[in-house]
């Protein structure tokens, strides 16, 4: 059982940067993915990017050369530097963990909120 707790959001200016973070409590022992997801208003959830186990990236082009997700194993946490954000990148950002074996488990944070505004 894994407990994910996202924080760093907040208001921003268009331009600005934020990076948000995602502290994973519980241990990992199987093949994973983590990722952040976010979710508009009146739009359905939608990934922003994911990282595998062993490390490779993926990223939409609304956010592709402009964020970034890292992790640190040492301290289980997951990051998401935004860069360049735009009125667009307004939502609520989940973290979110799937771990592959047997059975697939889905794991989500509460979020936080992100909004872009001048």
């Amino acid at each position: 059982q894994l407990q994910l707790v996202e924080s760093g959001g907040g208001l921003v200016q268009p331009g600005g940067s934020l990076r948000l973070s995602c502290g994973v409590s519980g241990r990992i022992v199987s093949t994973y993915v983590m990722g952040w997801y976010r979710q508009r208003i009146g739009k359905q959830r939608e990934l922003v990017a994911t990282i595998s186990g062993g490390g490779r990236t993926n990223y939409p082009d609304s956010v592709k050369g402009r964020f970034t997700i890292s992790r640190d194993n040492a301290k289980n946490t997951m990051y998401l530097q935004m860069n360049s954000l735009k009125p667009e990148d307004t939502a609520v950002y989940y973290c979110n963990v799937v771990l592959y074996g047997s059975r697939t488990h889905d794991y989500w944070g509460q979020g936080t909120q992100v909004t872009v505004s001048s």
